[in-house]
């Protein structure tokens, strides 16, 4: 089965870009278009898309919000949203990943580096490339708590190992590599960071870590 991809900008020359990248791979299929928010919240009830190629700015509504009504509690569908972004619009992404969105890719990214996202989030992982969500969170530092501030109750429910799984979430890390630095299995990774989320009341990876900062719990720079 192919993944089914809706794409959201409201500039036509890189919608069709971004078409002729993405149709040229076998496993996915572009099922549809949209130039705003709105129209991107019509276009996942009538075509059902896995991925959601969703830019931020766009007239009448923006991305977060689209994002928010796609993927906010009570939806039941199959779509994941991909954001697109330029790191001016950083604060943007931010929002985004708190209305749901399983990630976010640099609109300049290489076309390798797009398909790859969006078998990522379609296979229900959350992309969260390292590089980019230290800039991210180094940007908006002074916004995080200090971690001075008193442990948020939620984390008191998770085990020692669930925290430090946690805290290498925050930094990128992969399951594979958490497993190596943790000297466990990939198993055993997943399922401590499946405790983490069902705990936490997150809805995947990206969550997490925004959770992890926002708590405190790991602050930027911090290794």
């Amino acid at each position: 089965m192919a993944i089914r991809v809706l794409l959201v900008d409201d500039q036509p020359l890189l919608r069709t870009g971004f078409r002729m990248i993405l149709e040229a791979e076998q496993d996915i299929a572009v099922v549809g278009e949209a130039g705003d928010g709105l129209q991107a919240i019509d276009q996942v009830r009538v075509l059902q898309p896995d991925v959601v190629l969703m830019d931020i700015r766009m007239p009448r509504m923006d991305g977060v919000e689209a994002t928010r009504q796609i993927t906010g509690p009570g939806r039941d569908g199959p779509a994941k949203v991909l954001v697109l972004t330029t790191f001016d619009l950083d604060e943007y992404v931010v929002e985004a990943l708190r209305a749901g969105a399983s990630g976010f890719l640099l609109k300049d990214a290489p076309a390798a580096e797009l398909v790859q996202a969006i078998r990522v989030v379609a296979a229900g992982e959350a992309l969260l490339a390292p590089s980019i969500t230290r800039r991210l969170l180094d940007k908006y530092a002074s916004h995080l708590p200090s971690g001075d501030e008193p442990v948020p109750d939620a984390l008191n429910t998770l085990t020692d190992r669930e925290v430090e799984v946690l805290k290498l979430v925050a930094r990128g890390l992969s399951n594979a590599e958490i497993a190596a630095d943790l000297f466990v299995s990939e198993t055993t990774v997943k399922t401590h960071v499946g405790h983490v989320l069902t705990k936490l009341q997150l809805r995947d990876r990206v969550q997490a870590a925004v959770y992890a900062y926002e708590s405190g719990l790991v602050r930027p720079g911090a290794q």
